[in-house]
């Protein structure tokens, strides 16, 4: 096990290493970034070492192994300019062999009228634009106070006529230290090969003439634009969650996460939870080192719908500085 931690933090740092200004914004599939689940956001994204349900195949796949028989979330995300971005995921633990999940993610930002340069007010014809990631998990409890998850994902991005498809795989670690509440969390997200776009909007009728002297006249020859590949969004998660108890009914979850991607500097975030009875839920968390992003609220609400049905309503607000606030609802069962 000590083997098999280092040599994911190896890979992690490797891969996310010399994140300076030179790549800004230079990996692609950022949709891949956008976090889900209404709990998590609700606390700042402080999550890979409290992540216990569903979304921890976004988060960090081992927390699967929290997950008790069935548990179903879905997601939407109210993003920036019009763009909505859904999750949907299921997981169940099987016992003596491990838990099970299956996630799909999907951004949309609508249709957009097409323009050229003849025509820059419009031609009447549409385009959408979509992203998506279809991803399997497994996680493990490999000892009492150690845990273990993966994921693969064939993720995809479609603008148009143009697009581009691959895999990626998520890794994951818990650790329950033994003392008191105290777990870390570690995740390395969107391992995979470069991606790069391909499509009929792309082929193109190269004009000959236009580039020689010659005077002879010659048809114009089918080409096809050439694409740069681009990487995916690696990121290497770390972090730490303790509980607190404040009486027979009240806890507070703290939680704290340190985060490297290979795109952008080193970030942070804390967060926390007051939960009372296992039914409400008070959240707030702040992140630091962001663009934009800022303080996070949030609150939650588990009933009772029959038998032993749960039902899990969730939603966090975000502060996004100049471009003013995104908001998240989450709907989850267990049974």
């Amino acid at each position: 096990m000590r083997k098999l931690l280092c040599l994911i933090i190896v890979v992690a740092l490797a891969g996310s290493a010399g994140a300076d200004d030179t790549k800004l914004g230079a990996a692609g599939a950022q949709f891949l970034k956008i976090g889900v689940g209404s709990r998590y956001q609700g606390m700042a994204e402080a999550s890979v070492a409290t992540v216990n349900d569903a979304y921890a195949m976004y988060w960090n796949p081992a927390g699967l192994v929290e997950v008790e028989n069935w548990t179903v979330a879905f997601t939407t995300v109210e993003w920036l300019t019009d763009i909505n971005l859904n999750y949907v995921g299921v997981a169940r633990q099987f016992e003596g062999v491990g838990a099970f999940g299956a996630s799909v993610t999907v951004l949309s930002a609508g249709e957009h009228e097409i323009t050229t340069i003849a025509d820059q007010d419009g031609t009447g014809q549409y385009y959408t634009a979509t992203s998506y990631a279809i991803g399997a998990s497994f996680a493990r409890q490999l000892t009492n106070r150690f845990a273990f998850g993966a994921s693969a994902k064939y993720v995809g991005e479609k603008i148009g006529k143009v697009d581009s498809r691959g895999i990626a795989f998520d890794f994951g670690t818990m650790l329950y230290t033994g003392f008191r509440t105290l777990r870390l969390g570690m995740s390395i997200t969107n391992m995979g090969p470069d991606l790069k776009f391909t499509g009929s909007d792309l082929k193109i009728a190269y004009d000959y003439n236009d580039d020689t002297e010659s005077d002879v006249n010659a048809d114009p020859i089918d080409a096809e634009l050439r694409t740069n590949p681009y990487s995916l969004p690696l990121t290497f998660r770390i972090g730490m969650a303790y509980d607190v108890e404040l009486g027979s009914k009240s806890i507070v979850t703290l939680s704290g996460d340190f985060m490297h991607p290979n795109d952008h500097e080193q970030k942070a975030s804390v967060g926390a939870q007051y939960e009372f009875a296992e039914k409400f839920y008070l959240r707030s968390g702040y992140k630091f080192n962001y663009d934009e992003e800022t303080v996070a609220f949030g609150g939650g609400l588990v009933a009772d719908v029959g038998g032993e049905t749960q039902l899990i309503i969730d939603y966090a607000w975000q502060e996004f500085g100049r471009l003013e606030s995104t908001q998240r609802f989450s709907i989850g069962f267990t049974f």
